[in-house]
């Protein structure tokens, strides 16, 4: 099965209220260099509708609720930055200190030699694809920008290689949003054919008449039932039994063969950090989820070119390290999560 999709720092926030139902993210950003307050800075909750920009004086305040979130910070010229915030680290009064980019000779010189002339041309529809994706949704995900992405090709390394000039904007009219993405990088390795992409997302509801957003409704409980969040919610809550779940890992001997994890709860795998409102868990070979209340899309099998039989979705994943989750399903760290199969097809279209 092809593989794609590293997806980094890509979680949507979905919020449950455990005791302290909101808490307070305030500080003021500047340059380092300088001191100065940089004003109508953007600073959001990363993959959230909760965001805000700074006053004249540098400043900013958000109220959010409870859990766990990264804070991106974003200014025209100067590196982003990203923090990560939960109520029990200091969120108030935070010193960001925002540092200009430098422009790297030698990196230029190559990103000059490996340019893809009329990139958009040869490789749009290709990176619409594996970012948005090819899922039923995707049909109603559209890029609004596309000039301001340019695309290189390294024939050594055989890698494509995409970067934006811009935040991408994108409109989803099937979940009623409207997506500001700051693309850090896209690369897709056509010797291993897997497809990684970091960046930070900030949504925007759209408005739309009572029949649209109680559509909208109704596709985003779809896209969200079965989906990494919905596991990562399962998890925390001990609910994996009854929303659905079967974990299966890679047995050590034979690796065409899983084996049906009995108690995923089970020390050896999981962590109760209660005092924190976090739980971590582990697993040391390559584990197989499955989600049994659902098919798979038909997409998703021709694509794959999976018998039309299979009435289950199953995705794979390889842990780097240990994962920590919070209670509104934000985890981290979350580099070392690699999905395949199921979830590595489900991309901006689907979040």
């Amino acid at each position: 099965m092809k593989n794609t999709i590293l997806l980094l720092f890509f979680i949507s926030s979905f919020n449950l209220c455990f005791g302290q139902s909101t808490f307070t993210i305030s500080g003021k950003v500047r340059d380092a260099a300088s001191n100065e307050p940089l004003a109508f800075a953007s600073v959001f909750c990363q993959n959230t509708t909760l965001g805000t920009t700074t006053n004249k004086e540098g400043s900013f305040s958000l109220n959010v609720k409870n859990g766990g979130y990264d804070l991106v910070i974003t200014y025209t010229g100067y590196r982003p930055q990203l923090i990560r915030i939960s109520p029990d680290t200091s969120t108030t009064d935070l010193l960001i200190a925002m540092v200009k980019e430098e422009i790297n000779i030698e990196e230029v010189v190559i990103r000059n030699t490996n340019e893809v002339k009329n990139g958009w041309e040869k490789y749009g529809a290709f990176f619409l694809d594996n970012f948005i994706g090819s899922t039923p949704y995707s049909t109603q995900c559209f890029l609004l920008n596309p000039e301001v992405l340019t695309f290189y090709y390294s024939r050594r390394a055989d890698k494509l290689k995409v970067l934006a000039s811009e935040p991408l904007l994108i409109t989803n009219n099937a979940l009623g949003y409207n997506l500001r993405y700051h693309l850090d990088s896209l690369v897709f390795d056509y010797k291993t054919d897997i497809c990684s992409y970091l960046g930070y997302s900030f949504y925007e509801e759209k408005s739309g008449r009572f029949d649209s957003v109680r559509l909208w409704k109704k596709n985003r409980e779809k896209a969200y039932n079965g989906s990494r969040l919905h596991f990562m919610h399962s998890y925390f809550d001990s609910t994996l039994t009854e929303n659905g779940f079967v974990l299966a890992e890679l047995d050590e001997k034979d690796n065409t063969k899983f084996n049906k994890i009995s108690d995923p709860y089970d020390p050896d795998y999981f962590n109760r950090i209660d005092s924190l409102n976090e739980k971590e868990f582990f697993f040391p070979r390559r584990i197989s989820i499955t989600y049994t209340k659902s098919h798979p899309e038909n997409e998703y099998l021709k694509k794959y070119n999976l018998p039309i039989s299979i009435g289950v979705q199953t995705s794979y994943i390889d842990m780097l390290h240990s994962i920590t989750i919070r209670q509104n399903g934000y985890f981290y760290e979350q580099k070392n999560w690699i999905n395949y199969g199921y979830w590595s097809w489900k991309n901006i279209a689907d979040q």
